[in-house]
Parts: structure tokens; C-alpha cells; sequence
């Protein structure tokens, strides 16, 4: 499933030539809308949910929706980057939030 863009959030990284999550994404997916100025996936088809965008994004305004086969609609995973560390927000179908602290591999 593609990356869903928080448009609240997402700011298509004014005054970079080109946005972190299109910079990051391996197969060339994110593009960020020339009108809105907003991120955007090109194919949802073709992500393959590696969450590259998620993690780059300054703003946090990407996120990805856990797959119905492990959760269910509306249960989501955020990676939040720190500078030695990843912090993983989920959120189940109930809303309950938990959030995990794990050591990023090049630290």
C-alpha cells in the first residue's frame, strides 16, 4: 500500500530542487504535485510498502497503513527517525497507540 500524505503536513520540501521522499523512494514513485505542492505516489500498484518515504520525511507527514492481512482499516505504523534511533508509532483499529524505541543499525 502506497504512503498516505498528511496534506496538512506535508510542505513538498519548499526550496529543495527535489522533495526527501522523492529523493529516497527506490523505485521512483513520490513526486510531489506542481499545483498543490503536496506529495504524492505516482503507482499505487507498484510500492512496495518499503517505507523509505516515511522515514525521510522532515515533516511527518507520511504514513503507511498496515496491511488488512496483519491489521485491519485504520491501523497504522509511523517511523519516527532520531539520530541513533527509530521510534515506531502504531495505532490499532481501536485507536490505541503504543510506541516502540529500537537502535537504528548504524548506530
Amino acid at each position: 500500500m502506497p504512503p498516505i500524505v498528511n496534506l496538512k503536513k506535508c510542505t513538498g520540501c519548499q526550496g529543495r530542487e527535489e522533495s526527501y521522499c522523492e529523493n529516497i523512494c527506490p523505485g521512483d514513485l513520490m513526486a510531489v504535485n506542481p499545483e498543490t505542492g503536496k506529495a504524492y505516489c505516482r503507482s499505487a500498484k507498484e510500492c512496495w510498502d518499503c517505507m523509505s518515504c516515511v522515514k525521510a520525511c522532515p515533516n511527518g507527514a507520511l504514513e503507511t497503513k498496515i496491511p488488512y492481512q496483519i491489521g485491519y482499516y485504520k491501523a497504522t505504523l509511523r517511523p519516527i527517525m532520531g539520530k541513533n534511533t527509530v521510534t515506531w508509532k502504531s495505532k490499532d483499529i481501536y485507536g490505541n497507540e503504543s510506541t516502540y524505541k529500537t537502535k537504528n543499525r548504524n548506530a
